[in-house]
């Protein structure tokens, strides 16, 4: 699988990967990048059938996507990263603490999910997708991604429509399948990388129970909960959510 991917930042400093949610792709993290390559080199990447990488036929899982991960990991030469990742690149991140705990120091898991449910959820929302093309979600998904002051922004439609509108039909459809069969609860308390929960406040998708969810199993995460954010609250409130990412990562270095 080709990843696609952007390295940036001081060549010598330890990297953190950001990886995206379902419907988007790497600009995600555009309000993050300056900040964090102050200290950072940065790994940006796209999940199957987003931004720049290529769709296999789904369904997908979590191990597939983190096996994504791990290939462009041992193609780049990097050995141990810090992992931030927002919505499925949460779960993405969960899955690879989990099962390569030696690849990933500190994980950052902002609006997320460890079980995502119920999940005729997501097969549906497979199924319209691939009947209707993701053009059809970009309204609900708007809403559901910014509060509604941020989602009637221009800007902030025209770029995030823009994103999911470019997402491969059937990537997305297969990526929404994954987070069908997804329950990562069973492993959570095994987590050993120091882990941040950041959630929005007003987040319809993945609202703050969720991450008080992750906080109680892993026994090293504590949680933040951003205010007038929704489910892209770093998108949303970057003034907010910058500060505790660098807080968080370099945290004892």
């Amino acid at each position: 699988m080709t990843v696609h991917h952007e390295l940036t930042g001081p060549e010598q400093a330890p990297v953190i990967v950001l990886s995206n949610s379902l419907g988007t792709d790497s600009r995600l993290w555009d309000e993050q990048v300056p900040a964090l390559t102050e200290h950072f080199r940065v790994l940006r990447y796209d999940q199957r059938g987003h931004g720049g990488t290529g769709a296999k036929p789904g369904p997908y899982t979590l191990e597939d996507l983190g096996g994504d991960v791990l290939e462009l990991l041992d193609e780049l030469g990097l050995e141990r990263v810090h992992f931030a990742g927002v919505s499925l690149g949460g779960m993405t991140g969960m899955w690879l603490a989990e099962h390569a705990p030696d690849r990933i120091d500190r994980l950052a898991l902002i609006c997320t999910s460890a079980q995502l449910g119920p999940p005729s959820k997501w097969t549906d929302r497979a199924a319209v997708v691939r009947e209707q093309g993701t053009a059809a979600l970009v309204e609900s998904s708007l809403a559901t991604w910014f509060t509604p002051e941020a989602a009637g922004r221009g800007d902030i439609a025209e770029k995030f429509g823009g994103m999911l509108r470019a997402c491969d039909d059937e990537g997305y459809a297969a990526c929404a399948e994954s987070i069908a069969t997804m329950n990562l609860l069973p492993r959570l308390s095994e987590i050993t990388a120091q882990t941040l929960a950041v959630a929005g406040a007003d987040d319809p998708a993945t609202p703050p129970p969720h991450a008080e969810q992750i906080v109680d199993a892993i026994p090293t995460a504590r949680m933040e909960v951003v205010p007038q954010a929704a489910h892209l609250a770093n998108a949303e409130q970057p003034e907010i959510v910058n500060p505790l990412l660098l807080e968080h990562f370099t945290r004892g270095a």
